[in-house]
């Protein structure tokens, strides 16, 4: 079976069979994800995982134990999402100060109190606009406070937003709810900041052939307005052109989008570009 296949199979499974979970669990398998990366021992989080968990870093299958997880990074940042509707999270670490620097976004799926399924989009040098430094300066001035109950926008608000965000990569005619302002972070390059910061700053440029965005796997979390959508991004990547892995992590405030950050893995340096 194809690898997309299976693993489109694996999620189906794991949504049926999963339970309902609280903000608290998720956010335990958040911090015990982050102190497994940060230390290198594995164990920290296989202890909460199902014996036939689904590992993936860059859409490729791995043994758990011999992927990114298992060595040791500095974590300079990080910063989470909680899903309680799908059980599930997302977490985006930025490792600047580590002998190897990262930008990771990691998805976990839940199934029966366990995890079941972890897709990591894994960033380091020779990736599109890789700059941990500048990732980590921007990250860190950003806010992405719990927003009030009574203004919170609704999951398919949220999730409306990033599709039309990337419906617009592939389709110029395609009206994104930029928010005024608005930030891109994508790799280490900021457009957006100071009296830049207006939407215009986080309009994409057309792309000189359509394209859909494929292989969308997403993470919702009311509490703070963010969606991150795992995809596959077509075009960037000469080596790829049907898409290389790459995850848009994206805050909603009001209906309109504030922040956005893409990390996007590249098979060749730069993605041949």
């Amino acid at each position: 079976m194809h690898p997309y296949l299976l693993l489109g199979a694996s999620l189906s499974l794991a949504s049926q069979a999963s339970a309902a979970c609280t903000r608290a669990q998720l956010q335990d398998a958040v911090t015990a994800y982050i102190n497994a990366q940060a230390s290198g021992q594995v164990s920290t989080i296989t202890a909460l995982a199902s014996s036939s968990i689904n590992y993936t870093e860059n859409d490729a299958v791995l043994d758990i134990t011999k992927g990114v997880l298992a060595q040791p990074i500095t974590i300079d940042f990080n910063r989470s999402m909680l899903d309680t509707t799908q059980c599930a999270t997302f977490t985006e670490l930025t490792a600047a100060t580590s002998k190897h620097p990262y930008v990771i976004h990691t998805r976990m799926l839940f199934a029966d109190d366990k995890i079941a399924t972890m897709q990591s989009v894994v960033t380091d040098d020779g990736d599109w606009a890789f700059n941990a430094t500048g990732h980590l300066a921007w990250t860190k001035q950003e806010k992405w406070d719990p927003i009030p109950e009574a203004k919170r926008d609704s999951r398919d608000v949220i999730k409306a937003a990033g599709d039309a965000y990337l419906d617009s990569w592939g389709d110029g005619s395609v009206k994104v709810p930029y928010g005024t302002p608005c930030a891109r972070l994508e790799g280490g390059s900021y457009t957006g900041g100071g009296s830049r910061a207006s939407a215009n700053t986080c309009k994409m440029p057309q792309f000189p052939q359509p394209f859909k965005i494929t292989n969308r796997r997403y993470v919702i979390d009311e509490e703070i307005g963010g969606l991150d959508i795992f995809n596959n991004f077509p075009f960037i990547e000469k080596t790829k052109p049907d898409g290389t892995p790459s995850s848009n992590f994206i805050r909603v405030e009001g209906g309109s989008i504030r922040y956005i950050h893409e990390a996007t893995a590249c098979a060749t340096r730069n993605c041949g570009r």
